[in-house]
């Protein structure tokens, strides 16, 4: 796979627009300083999901005024990965679809591809990457993972990366329940597990030692799955949380926001809250994990009491 050095446009491989390129700009979602952390917000593309799935019991008319539905009644999201050089380490959080999808999944969710030059955008060699962490194992938050090669062969995107997840989403996946088997791709995550280069986590692992490397921490928030976890990024007095699907777009702040696909949704409520006592106050840097147009920002209350987005950095 090859790697341009920060061009300013790239071609794209399934971007459908006049000229058939993507501009840096557009490849790179966002950036942000965390202290002495440097945290960049690449992207696989955009996708399209269903607007009554991601919003579960909402009703149309209200969710519709924050996203928009197109007439298949698919609203469009992001992918996004969050790259952090703390210094002593380069940290991929999340690797999106992937392309290892059918063609009738490529068409459903059309989505692009686009991790591979959106990292070239951001001046990020798949060799200097040395952690990997998946916050769970859907097909939408590890599909570089690994890449699928034009000979059939499945090989680590990040060769020289460790990379983490739970313990228990594996186990959730291989399962196969019929509520969620088509969100577990084995070729995802069965390699590395198999060659020794992923990490398996548990609940008590984590409470005993959450920290990754310096500065890099995980904490489990059920809801979404029984094991979703969130990636703390911590230097100095700075904190941000890429918050995966707990809330996954800045648009699904209110706590009973939740979507149809989250398996304990009544969880799920409970964890936002847990979520914004600390987050708050405190004043994080949230990283959404599926909002293409607002990938990060800071939650404050409205008058009315809810949480929403305040600022964009």
């Amino acid at each position: 796979m090859a790697f341009a050095e920060n061009p300013d446009v790239i071609e794209s491989r399934g971007k459908s627009t006049a000229e058939g390129v993507l501009s840096a700009a557009e490849l790179v979602r966002a950036r942000a300083q965390v202290g002495e952390f440097e945290v960049t917000v690449c992207t696989d593309g955009t996708y399209r999901l269903d607007g009554g799935a991601m919003f579960g019991v909402v009703p149309k008319p209200l969710w519709e005024k924050r996203i928009p539905a197109d007439d298949q009644n698919r609203i469009l999201l992001g992918l996004n990965t969050v790259v952090v050089r703390t210094g002593r380490h380069t940290v991929v959080i999340e690797t999106g679809i992937g392309n290892k999808q059918s063609p009738k999944m490529r068409e459903i969710h059309g989505n692009q591809e686009l991790l591979p030059v959106s990292l070239a955008a951001a001046g990020v060699h798949p060799d200097e990457v040395d952690v990997v962490i998946n916050t769970h194992l859907h097909f939408d938050h590890c599909g570089w993972n690994t890449t699928l090669q034009p000979d059939g062969s499945v090989t680590p995107t990040f060769p020289r990366a460790r990379y983490f997840a739970h313990r228990g989403e594996v186990e959730h996946g291989r399962l196969q329940f019929d509520r969620d088997r088509v969100s577990y791709l084995s070729p995802n995550y069965d390699p590395l597990i198999e060659s020794g280069q992923m990490t398996l986590l548990d609940d008590a692992g984590i409470r005993a030692n959450p920290e990754i490397c310096p500065g890099i921490s995980v904490e489990v928030f059920p809801g979404h799955t029984a094991q979703l976890m969130a990636v703390h990024i911590e230097s100095g007095s700075q904190h941000a949380c890429y918050i995966s699907d707990l809330i996954p777009t800045s648009a699904h702040l209110d706590p009973t926001w939740v979507m149809g696909y989250d398996l304990y949704p009544l969880e799920c409520i409970e964890q936002r809250k847990r979520f914004y006592k600390r987050a708050i106050p405190e004043n994080w840097l949230v990283l959404f994990t599926h909002d293409h147009f607002h990938p990060m920002g800071r939650v404050g209350l409205n008058e009315k009491g809810k949480p929403v987005l305040v600022s964009e950095q």
